[in-house]
């Protein structure tokens, strides 16, 4: 009997057991004496500004005074019990009416506390949820399987397949990037029930926890079995810390499981296979696993780690039930049956009495020949090493044809294999000899195809990226694919071996996007094009904007003009001096050009937006991702949302690509939200394999303390080979305390106490330790802890010096539990005539309400990029969720003296642009996916935003029909 072992885990919920007093700090309390009359319970709590930082008062501003930060008080509308359908985070929220406003020369803001605190309770309470049982109807049912072709043009993931039946739906893999590409297609997955790997790693199954995450939000929440080989909670406890308790997953391990220690598979028992996992009147679904057989080759990167869950494999067999023959009411009549309920229970293959005659009546007795059930395999054969099994599969004999392609008896005939193996394997003679078993077959070759690359699966943002692409090039480059002669040449292999295959092979066609096998009807059987979006060409998307907007055609034209004259744009040095175009900007006078930019050459630095949206990817936007390129210098990423790989594959090519993964430096992220870190494994795991065997050092991740558990979970999984660091020892106090240990001595002394800390010095701010906004799981700071972390703070000194940074500085912001923004700052550089050069400053907000510290990090910086999920007008749903509004980020720069302003962050009721008043925005521009931000441009930037609001002059509204209550799109 197959050993399946059902966990039965829970996704606990993102809150925290840990409850500490707020503010109990006497200096806090005594330094803001206001704070006793804070009426509680308190939803929503107030904070004192820095003096600097204003708020937008409906009275006209006068220059000449100190900004007003009052803001009249404003009443959240109850919406308790009813379901936010554009949450940031999913779930419900039920809302209060604010606190009493306290009185503050300084000014003050509302922010959530409760959810700043972690006790917001959005996830909603636990639920008892069952597995869904639906009513099965086998007889005339409709079923398919059907290629979902996530990764296909960008080769990040493994594609998806979808297996269809008219009340049932089963997904073969949640790679990065599935919710989305389902948004876009209008896939549903109201009624999955059931996600099954072939591998249990990051190129299968990073989509799972978005997915998860929006089969949550439907209704009161969901149900869902998650099958793969080895044990699987590892993955599910790899993802407890940011799942709401709405999705329960059921956790369904077959094959080899790992020690009870954890450190490995055992590989001593048989694969007795295969392993029966569902058998109901629809569909029968096997797995046989394969494992990597040992290299020739004694190196060791040659070989595979058999211990590791995810170098295990699948095979998966699903065979409908045979289709019944046609029923004869004729023969039925002779027997004496009448017509009526029993003519149906023969049909379903049920025996009925006579009613005639005292006689039992059998299907066989009134029913033609049967016809056999159509059956479909899916195979990841993922390395040369896995091959070895899969040629010695015995279980797989009974589905062998002839060497002539007949059905021997007692076999079972093969309708459709799809392979997910990888054109490496699957063009070898081996594997040929092996497909060429299955007869007639139809062969479907899903794994990585160069013919796909060039092929855009997401749409829309192709088409935006695109527009934005002709627009404004500099801005937003065309997309990093190799051009068509060069993918030719590259594929040109791949062709040949797919139109002159070893002759007794069936039918053979690479995967396109949502390509169909019908198996029901039986009359519909075989291969279904019609789904298959048509190609749209660059040229075709232009002549659409021009005919929609003519004008557009001269803002073009205005826009690559400002890069005329003394900008050069071939990476030679820019006399950002002399610009002519600067002088035309009344709100900048030439003297107020930061020095950071004088002698910029276009090879010193760039930010390229990966993801700009909130919470869930949708059509125009991913989720948080933003890439520091310092070109020879190497690479950092802040927040690594799902699909950022993908993301990086678009802008910079396959090969780019993986180039800008292997020079990343470090990545920083600001908390523990799904849309900001879960894609994360696939950039680490891809990396450790591209640097296998080429001497490096782990990659450094700075992060909130609950991502390490993920991070250490995952790597029982597959290799990640990176060094974890708490945002809080990468804080400005936390940074001066180890910088002033000049040696390990005095550490020593100052772990145990003998020395001041530099927090005990700054607890009269909002981020006192021992506060409850601090929130840690224990309390700072601990000997222990901070001795593990001097080495892991000795290698970024490190790294950071190598890659040309003074600094990385982590702060407290206000919007959950151990949130953070971070400030880059760049070592000065000496130009060619001795001079030197003070380097530039990035501040990246995070997700915050506007706090004091955010401004205070804020200052002087060269580039802020904060987050701005809300337009002006729902400001009580950004205090809710604690983000901030598009107002409350420019104020936030203008506060601070920010040389340049960069929005992002949007909520995806905004499709495509976000409303905004442009009038207020001097100094400021709007992210979009793939725009990339050169050092040497800034000062051109907000000159877009007029061309940006012209693109977009029809869409400066919500879309409802696209704004997504994104879980609807999704069904």
């Amino acid at each position: 009997m197959p050993q399946i072992k059902h966990l039965g885990l829970l996704f606990s919920s993102a809150n925290y057991s840990h409850h500490h007093p707020l503010l109990r700090s006497k200096s806090f309390t005594s330094s803001f004496p206001f704070l006793p009359y804070l009426r509680k319970p308190s939803f929503i709590t107030e904070f004192p500004l820095l003096p600097t930082l204003s708020c937008y008062s409906k009275k006209p501003r006068n220059s000449n005074s100190l900004r007003s930060f009052h803001r009249k008080k404003s009443v959240l509308r109850d919406t308790r019990g009813k379901r936010d359908k554009i949450s940031d985070k999913g779930g419900s929220l039920a809302m209060e009416e604010t606190t009493g406003r306290a009185n503050n020369a300084g000014g003050s803001i509302d922010f959530n506390r409760k959810r700043a605190e972690g006790r917001d309770g959005s996830d909603g309470s636990k639920k008892n949820l069952q597995l869904k049982v639906r009513k099965l109807n086998p007889v005339n049912t409709i079923s398919y399987v059907q290629i979902l072709g996530t990764g296909m043009d960008t080769q990040d993931t493994s594609p998806s397949v979808l297996l269809f039946f008219d009340k049932q739906r089963f997904i073969f893999n949640a790679g990065e990037g599935l919710q989305r590409f389902c948004t876009e297609h209008k896939i549903k997955l109201s009624k999955i029930d059931h996600i099954f790997l072939s591998r249990v790693c990051s190129e299968t199954a990073g989509g799972l926890p978005g997915l998860l995450l929006t089969l949550a939000g439907i209704g009161d929440g969901v149900s869902v079995n998650v099958w793969g080989p080895s044990d699987l909670k590892y993955l599910v406890d790899a993802m407890k810390s940011f799942i709401p308790n709405a999705a329960m997953v059921y956790t369904r391990s077959f094959g080899p499981m790992q020690d009870v220690n954890g450190t490995g598979i055992s590989m001593s028992r048989k694969f007795d296979g295969p392993f029966v996992l569902i058998d109901d009147e629809v569909v029968k679904i096997s797995a046989i696993v394969l494992r990597p057989g040992h290299s020739e080759v004694n190196e060791p990167e040659m070989g595979l780690d058999e211990t590791k869950p995810a170098n295990l494999s699948v095979i998966y067999i699903c065979e409908l039930p045979e289709i019944k023959g046609k029923f004869d009411p004729q023969k039925a009549a002779s027997l004496g049956l009448r017509p009526g309920p029993k003519y149906r229970e023969l049909q379903l293959g049920n025996p009925v009495k006579s009613d005639c005659e005292n006689i039992m009546v059998h299907p066989s007795d009134v029913l033609g020949p049967s016809v056999p059930g159509p059956i479909l395999l899916l195979i990841d054969c993922p390395t040369p090493l896995h091959l070895k099994q899969l040629l010695s599969v015995q279980s797989l004999i009974p589905y062998y044809a002839d060497t002539a392609g007949n059905v021997q008896e007692g076999s079972k005939t093969v309708h459709c294999v799809i392979h997910l193996s990888p054109a490496s394997v699957t063009n070898t003679s081996e594997y040929q000899l092996w497909m060429s078993k299955f007869g007639a077959a139809q062969h479907i070759m899903a794994g990585h195809q160069m013919k796909n690359v060039e092929v855009p699966i997401l749409k829309a943002g192709a088409r935006i990226g695109a527009r934005l692409n002709y627009l404004c090039p500099h801005f937003f480059p065309a997309p990093g694919f190799w051009s068509l002669q060069h993918l030719t040449c590259l594929s040109s292999g791949l062709k040949a071996s797919n139109n002159d295959l070893m002759p007794g092979i069936g039918e053979t066609v690479s995967a396109q996007n949502l390509l169909k096998f019908h198996f029901r009807p039986y009359a519909n059987l075989g291969l279904d094009t019609s789904s298959i979006p048509n190609q749209t060409s660059r040229s075709v998307i232009i002549d659409e904007l021009l005919s929609e907007i003519p004008e557009i055609a001269d803002a073009s034209l205005e826009l690559n003009q400002l890069w005329s004259g003394n900008i050069e744009t071939n990476g030679e040095k820019t006399d950002m001096q002399t610009n002519q175009v600067m002088t035309e900007e009344p709100w900048l006078p030439d003297s107020a050009l930061p020095n950071c930019l004088e002698d910029v050459t276009r090879d010193d630095m760039e930010i390229v937006f990966l993801g700009t949206g909130s919470s869930q990817p949708s059509k125009y936007r991913n989720v948080s991702s933003i890439f520091i390129n310092l070109f020879s210098k190497g690479s950092l990423l802040l927040d690594c949302g799902e699909g950022t790989l993908g993301q990086l594959k678009r802008r910079f090519g396959v090969e780019g690509a993986d180039e800008a993964v292997g020079s990343l430096r470090c990545i920083w992220i600001s908390h523990i939200h799904a849309d900001h870190h879960t894609g994360l494994a696939r950039i680490l795991a891809l990396r450790s394999s591209l640097l296998k065997g080429v001497p490096h050092e782990p990659l450094i991740v700075v992060g909130p303390r609950q991502l390490k558990r993920y991070l250490d979970a995952y790597q029982r999984l597959e290799d990640l080979d990176m060094q974890f660091l708490d945002c809080r020892h990468t804080t400005e106090t936390s940074l001066e305390t180890f910088d002033s240990s000049d040696d390990d001595a005095k550490f020593q002394k100052a772990k145990n106490g003998n020395t001041i800390r530099q927090e005990e010095r700054v607890d009269s701010n909002l981020f006192a330790r021992g506060s409850r906004m601090q929130s840690y799981w224990k309390r700072p700071g601990s000997p222990t802890e901070n001795a593990a972390a001097l080495p892991i703070l000795k290698s970024l000194k490190k790294v950071l010096m190598e890659a040309g940074l003074e600094t990385l500085i982590s702060f407290p912001v206000v919007h959950c539990p151990q949130a953070y923004g971070v400030v880059l700052k760049a070592s000065n550089r000496i130009n060619r005539v001795g001079k030197t050069i003070p380097g530039w400053k990035i501040v990246y907000s995070g997700d915050t309400r506007p706090c004091p510290e955010l401004v205070k990090a804020s200052c002087g910086a060269t580039v802020l990029i904060h987050e701005a999920t809300f337009e002006d007008s729902l400001m009580d749903e950004a205090i809710a969720k604690n983000h901030s509004t598009t107002k409350e980020a420019v104020e936030v720069g203008d506060s601070s003296g920010v040389y340049r302003v960069i929005l992002t962050h949007f909520s995806q009721r905004y499709p495509k642009i976000p409303v905004f008043d442009e009038t207020h925005m001097n100094n400021t521009c709007i992210a979009f996916d793939l725009m990339s931000v050169n050092l040497a441009d800034l000062p051109l930037l907000p000159r877009v935003l007029p061309y940006l609001k012209l693109m977009f002059k029809d869409e400066m509204i919500v879309d409802e029909s696209e704004d997504v209550d994104l879980v609807t799109a999704a069904l």
